[in-house]
């Protein structure tokens, strides 16, 4: 499409490259088939087509509204239709653009302000978060049922993390909310890569991927928690480290692009790609692994629930599915399997009744082939899902892990 971008727009650092994408858009509409919130609202705003023409609307100089931003808002950043479309538009790097400027044009009210910055407060501080957490569980009967359903069910199984002793080392990150909403993810995890000759190496400094803060109006912020996170893991990396493992997908797609993001930053941009080269869903990992010597044994019914973060954004559709029934698991057929489950990192919280919307149809979806469990690559989906309080909902190397032979 033809653009004319303004004055103001054409000296922003990233001017370029919005108006590459904007150009590449050839206006076909299959990415709304695909969009969840189009088919909800069946509003063009509210698809990936009719958001392009309002940044490129803004960008040319148009006037900036409550009404465009509550548009770019209620985005999922779901990447459904890159999947989508035919001409390659990078949709959600020309989404972080738009929103950035819609923000910075338009106050939002304080109700959504308060709700914002409360939430970069809180979630990208893992020992504050699992703090609040844990006293949730301890006064859950006296809390609203709202919240309630943002705690997990169960308490889970204290097991320990091996000692690191095997020459293959890899990194991992620990994350922010999992490890006080679902902490034996990683536990699972590590143990499982021990079994195979693999050892996780403990990066304590490194912190919040940076992605809470990124979509929550703090672009600054998420590339500055970014290079903290490069300083954290550097010499690790230069000790020979053979990977950086996330074992929630939301926060690999950000990490595998710190070399974007980061590639105007003298300072950073080498180490940037460097970090996100080596950033590696577990999937990736264990995939070429001679996952036969772990003896799993199991034959349980699961449902997978690929969150859009590991088919859209990593482009590992299949993957994990693949693998679980290598390893002998009974999976189900998951009808649209490709649309989002409504978590979306804040999103539950920001545009709440869209969210459960998208919920209840997901779990009518994975529920459909009468599964014991439904299994899931990140962390947010998780807790969302399993907030409904329906069929259980675990990371998938639970699954595997409690499967081992001992």
């Amino acid at each position: 499409m033809q653009t004319t971008l303004s004055e103001n727009a054409r000296r922003l650092p990233r001017a370029e490259e919005a108006d590459s994408i904007l150009r590449s858009c050839v206006h076909c509409g299959f990415c709304n088939a695909t969009c969840p919130t189009y088919q909800l609202l069946g509003d063009e705003l509210d698809g990936p087509r009719g958001r392009i023409y309002l940044i490129k609307q803004v960008l040319e100089g148009n006037e900036v509204t409550q009404k465009t931003q509550q548009h770019l808002d209620r985005c999922l950043s779901c990447r459904n239709c890159e999947t989508t479309c035919p001409s390659g538009v990078d949709y959600h790097n020309l989404l972080d653009i738009g929103r950035a400027v819609v923000d910075a044009a338009v106050p939002r009210p304080l109700g959504q302000r308060l709700l914002r910055e409360g939430l970069r407060a809180l979630v990208p501080h893992r020992n504050l978060f699992k703090g609040l957490v844990n006293s949730g569980q301890m006064f859950r009967a006296l809390l609203p049922g709202a919240l309630q359903s943002k705690l997990p069910r169960s308490t889970p199984e204290n097991k320990k993390r091996p000692i690191p002793h095997h020459a293959r080392h890899v990194l991992m990150l620990e994350g922010c909310v999992q490890p006080g909403l679902s902490p034996n993810t990683n536990v699972a995890a590590a143990r499982v890569l021990d079994r195979l000759g693999i050892s996780v190496t403990p990066v304590s400094d490194a912190g919040c991927c940076g992605a809470v803060d990124y979509h929550l109006d703090a672009q600054a912020a998420g590339l500055d928690r970014a290079r903290h996170n490069i300083d954290a893991w550097w010499p690790a990396i230069e000790a020979g480290a053979e990977a950086i493992v996330q074992t929630a997908s939301g926060c690999g797609a950000f990490i595998k692009d710190y070399g974007h993001l980061l590639e105007r930053d003298p300072a950073y941009a080498d180490k940037a790609r460097t970090v996100s080269a080596l950033a590696r869903d577990l999937v990736e990992v264990l995939h070429d692994e001679p996952l036969e010597q772990l003896g799993i044994h199991s034959a349980r019914r699961v449902a997978f629930h690929c969150p859009c973060t590991l088919q859209h954004a990593q482009k590992l559709g299949g993957a994990v599915e693949a693998l679980l029934l290598r390893l002998g698991f009974n999976l189900t057929t998951v009808p649209d399997a490709h649309l989002c489950c409504g978590s979306a990192g804040t999103y539950s919280l920001t545009q709440p009744a869209l969210s459960r919307q998208l919920r209840d149809n997901k779990l009518n979806a994975l529920e459909s082939g009468y599964p014991e469990v439904i299994a899931t690559a990140n962390i947010g989906c998780q807790s969302h899902l399993d907030g409904a309080g329906r069929t259980p909902v675990r990371h998938w190397i639970e699954l595997v892990e409690a499967a081992l032979s001992q």
